[in-house]
């Protein structure tokens, strides 16, 4: 069995997208930050990955049922010169990473570096989309979020930390800035589920049964917890990224995010760091140049053809979809049709 993935325009894709976050009810700031974020990562990410347009009809639930605010307040509970904290009232998560990060960014602008950390969020999306925010302004950007627990710890077998995503990113002087955009998990159940649609078997070491075995079965993987990338590496990255994201802005952490669908309760940590503080923009790129030039100088292992740097992999997916059209695979597809007709806005996705 194999998943048939249909291209559409990325301009009509990204216009309906704006088109049916401003039907649900969203200000058209509130539609244009949620648009972008879900454009980039539809181009970037893996289908399986579940980020992107697929999203839409769970925007729309929520919003619906009130399950996120539109319009939420940014509220800055506290601040110094290159600190902030902020509480997002459960607003889009999109809306508020984005926020943050410019927040993040001016902060770094007027001191070197700027930290802003947000509470009671609600799910942000791919971390690269808020990272790059940083590198748009040549800064490096951190981004990290905490999540639902799905992870079991090392020598556990429920599920007690989350995925807790990061991103890394930072300009260069080519064609595209170094992204690392990881979840910590060894693959999210998105991927695993895509897996169990293709009728594909997966690697041992991303989940486990519900009685604690590794499997290579995504059915028996999804009633189970996923395993941390590097065995008990990620495990412990994912207990530390929720200290500095849940437990330190006093927000949701282990087993409460995601536990009730009316109140995500995310926590999100965001750095920027001033490239121009240390030295001349230009400059740190050509030293990144030349740091890429001595990775991709190693002599390739059997069985590869090329050494890739992170993000380079996400920037070749982009640059085709903006080519050749999105791929959509149809059960999405039919999901955004129905949806369009609940919102009574053009598909435009035919063709």
């Amino acid at each position: 069995m194999s998943i048939n993935l249909v291209q559409v325009s990325v301009d009509k894709l990204d216009e309906f997208t704006f088109r049916a976050f401003r039907a649900m009810g969203t200000s058209e700031e509130e539609a244009r930050l949620c648009a972008t974020a879900l454009i980039q990562s539809e181009l970037r990410c893996l289908p399986g990955q579940g980020q992107g347009v697929r999203r839409l009809p769970n925007y729309y639930e929520r919003i619906t049922k009130g399950w996120v605010n539109l319009g939420a307040p940014f509220e800055i509970i506290k601040e110094t010169p290159a600190l902030a904290l902020v509480d997002a009232h459960n607003g889009l998560g999109s809306v508020v990473g984005q926020k943050s990060m410019k927040l993040a960014v001016n902060k770094a602008k007027n001191g070197a570096i700027g930290t802003v950390m947000v509470r009671h969020g609600s799910h942000y999306g791919s971390s690269a989309v808020h990272a790059r925010v940083a590198v748009e302004n040549d800064c490096i950007g951190i981004a990290m979020t905490n999540a639902g627990p799905e992870m079991a710890p090392w020598g556990g077998s429920t599920a007690v930390v989350g995925t807790n995503p990061w991103s890394i990113a930072a300009p260069t002087g080519g064609d595209f800035p170094v992204v690392l955009d990881i979840a910590l998990t060894t693959s999210g159940k998105g991927m695993m589920r895509w897996l169990l649609r293709d009728g594909k078997k997966m690697p041992l070491d991303y989940a486990l049964t519900p009685d604690g075995y590794e499997t290579d079965d995504p059915a028996a993987g999804m009633n189970g917890a996923l395993l941390g990338i590097g065995q008990h590496k990620g495990y412990g990255l994912s207990m530390m990224t929720d200290v500095i994201t849940g437990v330190l802005t006093g927000g949701a952490f282990g087993l409460t995010p995601y536990s009730d669908p009316a109140n995500q309760d995310a926590s999100y940590t965001f750095i920027a760091i001033d490239i121009a503080w240390f030295m001349p923009v230009q400059e740190f790129k050509n030293r990144m140049d030349v740091f890429i030039s001595e990775i991709k100088s190693s002599k390739l292992r059997p069985g590869f053809d090329e050494i890739l740097i992170p993000g380079e992999v996400d920037h070749r997916r982009e640059q085709e979809s903006r080519r050749n059209g999105a791929s959509l695979d149809a059960e999405t597809l039919r999901e955004l049709r129905v949806l369009a007709d609940e919102l009574k806005i053009d598909f435009l996705l035919d063709g």
